[in-house]
């Protein structure tokens, strides 16, 4: 029997978790290293791909109850990490920004998810990573999730959860 006239795996989804399930318990890990977990690795994330973000749109990015959010700011403040600036144009909004400390910390943690994407990836050829980084991009749009943060929808949906989705 050929392989392509083969019904489909259904271990697909399984194989799916258990891997993400492996890649994030491994980057828990290395952010623990630079004394972050993967919701602050998430903010600083994002953050630094849009600085002056409002608190209300980083929770609606999060989805994740504005208080909550509060209480992850603060703690990323306290770090010398973010800073929140009151808004020019809304001065009932807080924009937020990294420090330099926070840009610092960022590009650490660029290198730390490089390496761990690499180590991940070991086992496949060039050609492959890359393949398989389109497939999952394009199931990842058909879902509508969020390219740059990792968010538990089960919990976002039924009850106010972590950011981190942890």
């Amino acid at each position: 029997m050929d392989p392509q006239d083969t019904p489909r795996s259904r271990r697909t989804a399984f194989l799916l978790s258990q891997l993400g399930a492996l890649a994030s318990s491994r980057f828990a890990e290395r952010t623990r290293e630079l004394e972050l977990t993967p919701g602050d690795a998430g903010v600083l994330r994002l953050l630094g791909r849009t600085p002056g973000l409002s608190q209300r749109s980083l929770a609606d990015r999060l989805g994740a109850v504005p208080s909550r959010v509060v209480a992850l700011i603060d703690s990323l403040e306290r770090r010398g990490l973010v800073v929140r600036v009151r808004s020019t144009t809304d001065r009932r909004n807080y924009e937020l920004w990294l420090t330099a400390e926070g840009t610092e910390v960022l590009g650490s943690l660029r290198q730390v998810a490089e390496q761990h994407e690499a180590e991940l990836l070991a086992p496949l050829t060039g050609d492959q990573s890359a393949q398989l980084a389109t497939l999952l991009g394009k199931l990842a749009a058909a879902h509508g999730l969020d390219n740059d943060l990792h968010r538990d929808i089960s919990r976002t949906e039924s009850q106010p959860g972590r950011p981190d989705g942890q």
